[in-house]
């Protein structure tokens, strides 16, 4: 029915239509026109279709409405991702949110169509909120007390009524549940319901963050009772068609300090020059069962988080650190995929089991690099395994690149901390051979089992990753050209040809910026219950299989591929719909995961450049904008601002066009790529914000190549 109401709406040609029209039209008789209406209301409430005045319903696309969730920016403008398949973002104007919250589900008209650039349209509906709370720094005003938010995305305080304070002091981040969000220019309302202390007490920075993003910190006793029972009883009954490889030498590679240890491998090399090399992963899906109160927990969780001082497990931590984690010397039960190798790294045959094993060593990234080197020996066993997967890694990264694969090395920031949580380094996190190759055959065993999946016909959650969209490539190509960089104007554009532009700065100043602009034009990954190809890897078929303790779809995966490829049954989730609706859940507790990743960090960098304010550092235009630019350092991972207020000798105009700042007078210019020397000005941890002012521009570093010399 809800299919036949939008089809007549849609075909109506007399516009928009009442609710007793459109029952005429489809033949509802009296006794069905109850739950009739309801499902108007029901198809209203969702957004797809639209009440306008007179009462009547019309579809949402054909009154140039779109619904989705809306991201909002730092500078307090919205984007609109459409459901569906309607089209690109709707980018919303901060005086056109209404009191749409980042987040929040949303109906948006649109409003313009500006030529080569994102549609622009105003919300106009708020379908569903996306928070409840709000987590920020309580503030006593003359008649009520206020909160402003840590997220920088919440750009209203919120008014919190005498006696509602909950006990805070003035200073305290609290969380606030918010009893409306406002209208007009009034703002948003609510109590506090939680005082968590202030800002720079230890560990009360990273709790804001936790709680900002909806994460919940620990599992209630039921809980953790019901995944205690379950790991004993699924302990003690491996299961049917359990095959015993505890024979065979397998070992992890992880951070030295990994709690939960998902995957392993395993080598064995035949006489003609073949080797069959095991990925045996952590087989989670024997002890969380579809339905139970621990899956139930797991999905609404989707992911764990690892924020800078601390884990947030996905399954409480008698699985994810005890029973289902691989440490060496204790059985384990895996799922096993078993690939065949010849001397190119070319996969020749694959076979799935559910086994036993037992992992020989736990290595840590650094050993496994010291025997790679030549460096250290661990056991000539161990030692002949690891060469013998990093010469196999080698030939699997060299076939992916030929393809066309991105090779995106950017480098990530690592806060060092001391033991009460303070920030006392920031280093680049180091990425190893070791590293890369546990990457190449992850990557590996995932694109197998979607490549069998697939020809199966099976219901499944896929990694996603589409083209990017046209707008932001023209942008890319646009901006590259002002470094010296060109990338190939043609319609469908390719991987390969986004790598021929970062192997052109590679080892240079310009790569990690130009890294940087390459990761912004390309879509976000996502699970798909439709395999629509993997553009970064120019793989046409992709999932995660490798992590079931830590993320939500590879245990989906596990299920599917156990059922259909192990023990040839039916499948577990036979209604697409709903595993659609889960896929699309757990892109969001990703995205949302990462968010509150990386603000962690930046709590922390925050933080560590207050110990260096008034202390100058080297750093390079990252972007401009029309009220300053961004620098990033080049000693320690951190960006900042040089507004351009601090530019006080001359008054400077921003060119869009060219993304640089020119002075009035002196033609002075600051642009993409400009090395400069700057120093510390002020620090705000609340708004996670560094300001810089600028010392002096500086030349090229020698032999590393600036703007123009690519």
């Amino acid at each position: 029915m809800s299919r036949r109401i939008v089809d007549a709406l849609e075909a109506s040609s007399h516009g928009p239509m009442k609710t007793k029209e459109l029952a005429r039209a489809l033949g509802v008789d009296a006794a069905g026109y109850r739950d009739f209406r309801r499902l108007l209301g029901e198809l209203e409430r969702s957004g797809t279709i639209y009440r306008v005045r007179g009462q009547r319903y019309a579809v949402s696309a054909k009154l140039d409405l779109v619904t989705g969730s809306i991201s909002v920016t730092r500078d307090g403008h919205g984007f609109v991702r459409p459901e569906g398949d309607a089209g690109a973002d709707v980018y919303v104007p901060a005086h056109s949110l209404q009191s749409a919250m980042d987040g929040d589900r949303v109906v948006a008209r649109i409003e313009r169509r500006p030529r080569g650039r994102s549609r622009e349209g105003s919300v106009i509906r708020i379908l569903e909120r996306a928070r409840e709370t709000v987590v920020g720094t309580l503030h006593r005003g003359r008649k009520v007390a206020y909160v402003v938010p840590l997220d920088v995305r919440l750009r209203r305080d919120v008014m919190v009524a005498t006696g509602d304070e909950g006990g805070a002091g003035e200073g305290d981040v609290v969380v606030v549940r918010l009893s409306s969000y406002g209208e007009g220019r009034v703002g948003p309302a609510g109590e506090v319901v939680q005082v968590l202390g202030p800002l720079d007490d230890p560990g009360v920075d990273v709790l804001a963050v936790a709680h900002g993003f909806g994460l919940a910190l620990d599992f209630p006793p039921d809980l953790q009772a019901a995944a205690k029972e379950a790991a004993e009883r699924w302990l003690a009954d491996p299961g049917p068609d359990r095959v015993d490889r505890t024979e065979l030498l397998t070992f992890t590679i992880d951070p030295a300090d990994a709690k939960d240890h998902d995957d392993a491998l395993s080598v064995i090399e035949h006489a003609d020059g073949t080797v069959e090399v095991g990925v045996h992963i952590a087989d989670v899906a024997h002890f969380v069962r579809p339905g139970t109160p621990v899956d139930i927990e797991a999905a609404a969780r989707g992911t764990s988080v690892y924020l800078v001082d601390r884990t947030i497990p996905m399954l409480p931590p008698v699985l994810s650190n005890d029973v289902c984690s691989l440490h060496p010397g204790a059985p384990r039960f895996a799922v096993s995929v078993f690939v065949t190798l010849d001397a190119e790294g070319r996969v020749l045959e694959r076979r799935y089991e559910r086994t036993s094993i037992v992992c020989r060593y736990g290595l840590a990234y650094e050993e496994a690099q010291d025997v790679l080197d030549g460096r250290a020996g661990i056991d000539p066993e161990v030692d002949h395994a690891l060469r013998l997967l990093d010469d196999r890694a080698r030939h699997l990264r060299r076939m992916r690149r030929e393809r066309g694969a991105l090779d995106l090395d950017l480098p990530e920031a690592k806060v060092v901390l001391d033991d009460d949580g303070r920030p006392v380094d920031i280093l680049r996190r180091e990425r190893r051979e070791s590293h890369r190759l546990i990457e190449d055959y992850m990557i590996l065993a995932n694109e197998v089992v979607a490549s069998d999946l697939e020809a199966l016909d099976l219901g499944t959650m896929y990694r996603v990753h589409e083209r990017p969209a046209r707008e932001k490539v023209e942008a890319l190509a646009d901006t590259l050209s002002r470094l010296g960089l060109e990338v190939p104007k043609r319609k469908s554009l390719k991987p390969k040809d986004l790598q021929r532009v970062l192997d052109a700065v590679r080892g240079r100043d310009l790569e990690s910026m130009v890294g940087s602009l390459v990761l912004r034009s390309l879509a976000k990954a996502r699970y798909d219950v439709d395999n629509l190809g993997h553009f970064g890897l120019a793989s046409e078929g992709y999932l995660h299989f490798t992590s079931p303790i830590r993320r939500y779809p590879d245990l989906v995966v596990h299920r599917v591929l156990t059922a259909a490829l192990v023990h040839r049954t039916a499948t577990p989730y036979p209604e697409l719909e709903e595993l659609a609706r889960s896929a699309e859940r757990c892109s969001e507790r990703e995205q949302a995961a990462q968010e509150a990743e990386r603000a962690s960090v930046a709590m922390k960098k925050v933080e560590f450049m207050e110990q260096h304010l008034g202390d100058s550092f080297t750093g390079r235009v990252s972007g401009v904008t029309a009220f300053g630019f961004f620098v990033a350092l080049e000693d320690v991972f951190v960006d900042g601002l040089v507004h351009v207020s601090s530019l006080g000798d001359d008054y400077y105009h921003y060119r869009e066009r060219d993304h640089v700042l020119v002075g009035e007078r002196r033609g002075r210019s600051w642009r993409l790529g400009d090395r400069v020397e700057v120093q510390v000005s002020r620090v705000d941890k609340e708004a996670r914000h560094v300001d810089f002012v600028v010392l002096r521009k500086l030349a090229p570093a020698p032999g590393r190549g600036g703007p123009g010399e690519v």
